[in-house]
């Protein structure tokens, strides 16, 4: 398939895990992809784009700071031309009881999944604005963003956060024919969740490593633990032509974990 050729899709915490499938799916599908996390490990995912015969460039960015988004999607438009496309995925968790939750953690894990995805569709609209085409804006929110779970409050609200930009977006920028979407992954095989399989399982009860995570797995309706491939189907989908009336959407990938 090369539903995206001669398009330019930028990638934000694309070093691993969801990220990282992401972009190996729009290279394969025909784009050229600029990816960006705040590791030296991104450049992995532009060896392996490069060796399936894609394109591709990266960055080092602190989707915190916002002199660093600038100065990615600078870089992007510079080696792949005007921007496309953006997916907002970069994120981080911690997983504590309230009472030993610090303000450091707290503001962290806002700045980068709530904040981060605001500059980076701050910038990318300003970016596709620039050729009138109109694009495609992509935020990974959370199952978190549909309820809640105990130990992890802001990062609860940090996602909650990420589906309201979505939606206040969307409404914002659908008459230039952008379109804003968010999807809620469900339990995914990531490093991100081999750490939260360890903490909830030390703060739940008596677990080993992967207990916690097989526990949960099972009381899911499809009855796996979900893929990065999984995701970017799902995102390429939201991104192509296909998906051109569909705006301000959160769409669950979780295998059934979540069904509203």
């Amino acid at each position: 398939m090369a539903r995206f050729d001669n398009k330019t899709v930028v990638v934000a915490g694309a070093s691993r895990g969801i990220g990282a499938a992401i972009a190996k799916r729009f290279a394969r599908e025909g784009a050229s992809v600029f990816v960006s996390a705040n590791e030296p490990r991104v450049e992995e995912v532009v060896k392996a784009i490069r060796a399936e015969g894609g394109r591709a460039e990266c960055s080092i960015t602190d989707v915190t700071d916002k002199a660093s988004v600038i100065a990615m999607y600078d870089a992007a438009e510079a080696a792949f031309g005007s921007i496309d496309i953006s997916c907002q995925n970069a994120g981080v968790i911690t997983i504590a009881k309230i009472e030993d939750l610090t303000e450091a953690e707290w503001n962290k894990v806002l700045a980068v999944n709530t904040t981060g995805v605001f500059l980076c569709c701050q910038e990318a609209i300003r970016r596709i604005r620039k050729h009138g085409r109109g694009g495609r804006l992509i935020n990974t929110a959370s199952g978190q963003s549909r309820q809640g779970f105990i130990y992890t409050p802001h990062y609860a609200a940090s996602k909650f956060g990420v589906m309201g930009i979505t939606q206040s977006l969307a409404k914002e920028v659908a008459r230039e024919n952008i379109t804003v979407n968010a999807f809620c992954p469900g339990i995914i095989d990531t490093d991100m969740w081999a750490y939260n399989d360890e903490a909830w399982g030390k703060l739940l009860g008596d677990y080993k490593p992967g207990e916690l995570m097989a526990e949960w797995v099972a009381n899911i309706p499809i009855g796996r633990v979900g893929k990065g491939e999984d995701i970017a189907g799902v995102v390429a989908f939201l991104a192509s032509d296909d998906a051109a009336y569909v705006t301000g959407q959160t769409i669950n990938i979780d295998g059934g974990m979540f069904m509203s």
